[in-house]
């Protein structure tokens, strides 16, 4: 078999392309959730404790000199990527969650009917009868 027969079997399985998908979606599913946050929450939250945008938080660890930049330790993109995260995490626990109930919903199979004796037991009942008579 040639490299490119392998390659094609190995991409056409059903969770590589379950994966693509997932990871494609998943990206384009951070940039909503990065808007949302930087976008909608943080401006509110901002505005909750009194006008701080937390995206230009920063600790300046050097100042700046010349033409060379100033060192900053920029805690304010650490708590917005914290609240993309969080807000990641809920979304993915509620879509679980969701999933989980449905496959709770499924009602199982009936368990099969025990099995009736076997030749052995028949017998043996069958002698136990004509002893006692």
């Amino acid at each position: 078999m040639s490299m490119v027969q392998e390659f094609k079997q190995f991409a056409m399985r059903g969770n590589v392309v379950d994966l693509a998908v997932g990871v494609i979606i998943g990206a384009a599913f951070g940039k909503i959730v990065s808007s949302l946050v930087g976008d909608v929450v943080m401006p509110l939250l901002g505005l909750i404790v009194g006008g701080v945008d937390f995206s230009d938080m920063a600790i300046t660890l050097k100042a700046a000199e010349g033409e060379t930049p100033a060192v900053l330790l920029s805690y304010g993109k650490l708590v917005q990527s914290t609240f993309d995260f969080m807000i990641v995490a809920f979304a993915i626990f509620v879509v679980v969650k969701g999933i989980n109930r449905m496959k709770k919903a499924e009602v199982p199979p009936p368990p099969p009917p025990p099995p009736g004796p076997s030749n052995e037991e028949k017998l043996l009942a069958e002698i136990r009868d004509l002893l006692k008579k």
